[in-house]
């Protein structure tokens, strides 16, 4: 590190104050660095004497004197060709090779992490089909609760609509109270109450029940010949068997 020269006074004609040559630059590729401090330099008056005795030693009042007191600016000058000091090359750090150690652990990892997905996997899987089953189980309850409770109730009635069988064949269902009887049975097929058992139809021991047997040459396989009480489903759900006469071929 060097100093920068001193500023020369006006009035000399090549020499520096205090009689010394200035410093000339180092030449050469390093950089130089330079420390400046500008500093106005005030020095009160003195005797006629006493400045001229001084000559040329000390600067003039109101000259700048660089000094090394405080560090204002640091420049870095160039080299002799003017070109701007090269540094060093960056060069990236190579990366650390992976031994077969660390690889077989990290896939021993990332098997066992596999194995974890595919099995919550199948658990996610199994969960939602019980789940699946489970609402359609409900589903299915509910329904056959719904239409048992309704069978309940429609089976609590089927009495009051045989009596009304028994007014249509006398002829005394007629007039205002045929009209009621009506509309009660048109109210509860909208419920799914289906009645069945009509003379001519074929005995079906799933559906009627046979309370007396004949035989008889016009018919050529077990018929039914007299409906005594009509039997009623309710959808596909039996509620009651019809009660019957059934007629055998000779």
């Amino acid at each position: 590190m060097t100093e920068k020269p001193r500023a020369a006074d006006p009035g000399d004609t090549g020499s520096t104050p205090g009689g010394s040559a200035p410093a000339e630059p180092a030449t050469g590729d390093a950089p130089r660095v330079v420390i400046r401090n500008n500093r106005k330099i005030s020095q009160p008056a003195e005797p006629e004497g006493t400045a001229a005795d001084a000559g040329t030693d000390a600067p003039a009042e109101g000259l700048v004197e660089d000094t090394e007191v405080v560090v204002d600016e640091i420049e870095v000058e160039s080299g002799a060709d003017g070109a701007a000091p090269a540094g060093p090359p960056v060069v990236d750090a190579p990366a650390e090779p992976v031994d077969a150690a660390t690889s077989s652990t990290l896939g021993a990892e990332l098997e066992a992490l596999r194995a974890d997905l595919d099995e919550r996997t199948r658990d996610l899987q199994r969960v939602t089909a019980e789940y699946a089953n489970y609402r359609k189980r409900v589903d299915r309850d509910r329904g056959v609760v719904a239409e048992q409770a309704t069978g309940t109730v429609l089976a609590a009635l089927l009495p009051i609509l045989d009596d009304l069988d028994r007014a249509r064949e006398h002829g005394d269902l007629v007039g205002p109270f045929g009209s009621v009887a009506e509309q009660l049975t048109a109210a509860l097929g909208k419920f799914g109450l289906t009645p069945f058992g009509e003379q001519g139809d074929p005995f079906d021991p799933t559906l009627h029940e046979a309370v007396a047997h004949q035989t008889s040459a016009d018919v050529t396989e077990p018929t039914c010949v007299q409906i005594m009480r009509r039997g009623y489903q309710l959808g596909e759900r039996l509620l009651r068997p019809a009660l019957v006469a059934v007629a055998d071929p000779e």
